[in-house]
């Protein structure tokens, strides 16, 4: 639970740092690699997730933990550039590799965590990475099967599994690479791990973005709307419709993402996609007038605000205890009735009981029983 927690996107840095204490390895390592990796919108502005003093302090209390901060998008630049002066750790291939006991040390950690730090050094030894292959943990052997060296033949015969619903953290070399070859390579793999994360490069030309945009995999797709800002529209729509985690609403501000023409979702079978009808600039009043009777609740919910709606139907959206929330934030609710619920506000403050709102919406009085309580 503490793992999902630290993982979770819309923790606060502040609220993240009071577990670089705990007690277990897992929790740590989660805080070092960043909140959820299939979801980093990088088409937005991203923020630091723990303050510089809990990196610092999760390195003083593991510093096996040095790659995943390295290879980390969250961790600040500043920060980046003091802990590494001439570059983090892990090094490029070429690269000295590790003295043998250390290596050794690293590759028969009884920690898999350590295991799979070790398992994405490119400085490992073959022999080493030979048995990393095949240990009993399926996160490292699905590590040692992202590395940059092998072939598609050698990966595949390594025992990984990726689900459709698993969270993997995606090859840092895979995501930054700039060389068109390797770019290509992991786009046309079999192994989804590489194409998930190339699908987070945010360097892809057209054509591969295009490829990417309809693989086979969900996660890919999504990914690669949550790193390009050249994704077709189609695309960033039918991700959305597809998506089922409770952030998909930020694919709505896609650059790329249209609003005009969504009108044409009105008669759709999925309430998800009518609900989006509401959002066209061009919709007719007619339209959002018809949408906001839909028979779903979702619907009416996102088309109760609309100012589009006449003030007759507001005020019934209003009176449904299912819309009144968004109804109230309507601007054509008759000016008397906002002056009733700021009065009933002011009115109920002082009395407010735990368990009842201090504020009343629709026509309903506190007497009665709440709407989220029947």
């Amino acid at each position: 639970m503490r793992e999902l927690l630290a993982q979770a996107v819309h923790v606060t840095p502040e609220q993240r740092a009071r577990l670089v204490e705990d007690p277990e390895p897992g929790v740590l390592r989660v805080l070092a690699a960043g909140p959820d990796c299939l979801v980093t919108w990088t088409w937005t502005q991203q923020q630091p997730t723990l303050p510089v003093w809990a990196y610092e302090r999760l390195l003083e209390r593991n510093p096996n933990l040095e790659l995943l901060l390295a290879e980390s998008p969250w961790l600040p630049q500043d920060l980046r550039a003091r802990l590494w002066p001439a570059g983090p750790s892990p090094a490029p291939a070429d690269e000295p590799p590790l003295e043998r006991q250390e290596a050794e040390a690293r590759a028969g950690d009884h920690n898999k965590w350590a295991r799979v730090t070790a398992a994405t050094d490119a400085r490992l030894p073959g022999d080493l990475v030979a048995r990393l292959a095949v240990d009993p943990s399926p996160e490292v052997r699905l590590a040692v099967s992202m590395r940059p060296e092998l072939s598609e033949e050698q990966r595949a015969a390594i025992d990984y599994h990726v689900g459709r619903d698993d969270r993997i953290r995606p090859a840092r070399w895979a995501t930054d690479t700039r060389d068109p070859q390797v770019q290509r390579r992991c786009v046309f793999s079999a192994h989804i791990g590489l194409r998930r994360s190339i699908a987070c490069n945010t360097h892809l030309t057209p054509d591969l973005v295009a490829v990417l945009a309809t693989d086979d995999d969900f996660a890919v797709r999504l990914l690669l709307c949550e790193h390009n800002s050249h994704v077709d529209p189609e695309t960033v729509l039918n991700t959305y419709l597809e998506a089922t985690t409770m952030n998909r609403g930020r694919l709505l501000h896609h650059p790329r993402f249209q609003r005009t023409g969504l009108a044409r979702l009105a008669g759709s079978p999925n309430p998800q996609a009518r609900a989006l009808a509401v959002l066209d600039p061009e919709a007719a009043p007619e339209l959002v007038e018809r949408i906001s009777h839909d028979t779903h609740p979702l619907v009416r919910q996102r088309t109760a605000d609309d100012p589009r709606l006449s003030p007759g139907r507001v005020l019934e959206l209003f009176d449904d205890p299912s819309t009144g929330e968004a109804a109230a934030a309507n601007p054509h609710l008759p000016v008397p009735v906002m002056h009733r619920i700021l009065d009933d506000a002011v009115l109920l403050a002082d009395a407010a009981t735990e368990g009842k709102p201090a504020v009343y919406l629709g026509r309903w009085s506190p007497d009665q029983t709440s709407p989220e309580e029947e």
